[in-house]
């Protein structure tokens, strides 16, 4: 037969030792400093031993004090947990997304912690894929995917465009002077042709023949890139912690716009409250991070226009001629 157990003496003395304080103690547990006082001295009564010291600026746990607060906190612990199981049970929820990998991780995994700690009772399934899918045959709630926004049968939102530029390694970029430059490299591509083709437009350049390897991610292509293979035609945005660090970097600005990412699911479907969630947390989470980026664009510092070293050169070398003729 277990003995009986003073809980809200337990409890008293558990937030006193843990605080050292009998009126913090009293706040947390809301109640008075007086009544969590008396509850453990009716403690420390039954135990037959002092638990604090009390001193004019504080209190002081004694050994049996030292050796009881480890214990009843660890339980109280427990007993903590083993609730919240129990008032979760039933309103848990699966959501199920699938995600192309270049978006998991170019921004979701930098950000899902925080949809984790908004909903912990929402328990998220990332399945990645490369742009390849199948809503209702890979079993899924919601679909994060590239392209133009038009799938059928399917509701979409639009999340954030997704620009192409090449990237390449740091030791690459002292040949390409100019797009042109681009024909004596190796140009990495996409499944999607057109997309080389239309950034050689943009850039005002002709196209040359592309003969390099075909990737199905843009993930493999920016890391081919670093690696030097040649030079890749990727969605910077989703590659800003390469290009911040400097393993990649970007010989020219121009970009062609050739899709964006979206947030799907089926029409068909109604949504849940775990996927209302979601979709919620990606609109409100992107929009933080543009009023971010625009706090940060406002508090940069006006640059002056640089002159490149090679027209100063230039100048000074007309300067100089003119000098040479006038002394003719």
């Amino acid at each position: 037969m277990r003995r009986h157990l003073p809980l809200n003496a337990l409890r008293a003395f558990e937030a006193s030792a843990r605080l050292l304080s009998f009126t913090r103690a009293g706040l947390e547990l809301r109640v008075t400093q007086t009544a969590i006082s008396h509850q453990v001295k009716q403690l420390e009564d039954m135990l037959g031993a002092s638990l604090f010291r009390r001193l004019p600026r504080g209190l002081v746990l004694t050994d049996e004090g030292l050796a009881l607060l480890p214990v009843l906190s660890d339980a109280l612990d427990r007993i903590d947990a083993a609730i919240d199981r129990i008032e979760a049970k039933g309103t848990r929820e699966v959501v199920t997304v699938g995600c192309v990998a270049t978006f998991a991780t170019g921004w979701l995994l930098q950000r899902i912690e925080r949809f984790k700690r908004a909903h912990p009772y929402i328990d998220l399934r990332l399945l990645t894929n490369n742009n390849r899918v199948d809503i209702a045959g890979d079993g899924l709630d919601l679909a994060l995917r590239f392209g133009d926004g038009s799938w059928h049968g399917t509701e979409a939102i639009h999340l954030l465009s997704a620009p192409l530029s090449p990237v390449c390694r740091p030791d690459v970029v002292d040949r390409l002077r100019k797009p042109a430059d681009l024909a004596q490299e190796f140009l990495l591509r996409s499944y999607r042709a057109e997309e080389w083709p239309l950034w050689f437009a943009v850039a005002g350049a002709p196209c040359p023949k592309i003969q390099g390897p075909i990737f199905d991610s843009s993930v493999a292509m920016a890391e081919a890139a670093a690696r030097g293979v040649g030079v890749g035609l990727v969605p910077v945005a989703m590659f800003e912690n390469e290009l911040t660090s400097g393993r990649l970097v970007r010989p020219f600005a121009a970009e062609v716009p050739a899709g964006s990412y979206w947030l799907t699911w089926l029409k068909s479907k109604d949504m849940t409250p775990g996927m209302r969630a979601f979709r919620d947390w990606m609109i409100e989470t992107l929009r933080a991070d543009a009023r971010e980026a625009e706090e940060v664009r406002a508090a940069a510092p006006a640059q002056a226009p640089k002159v490149k070293a090679k027209s100063r050169t230039t100048a000074k070398a007309k300067v100089v001629r003119k000098r040479r003729v006038s002394l003719r």
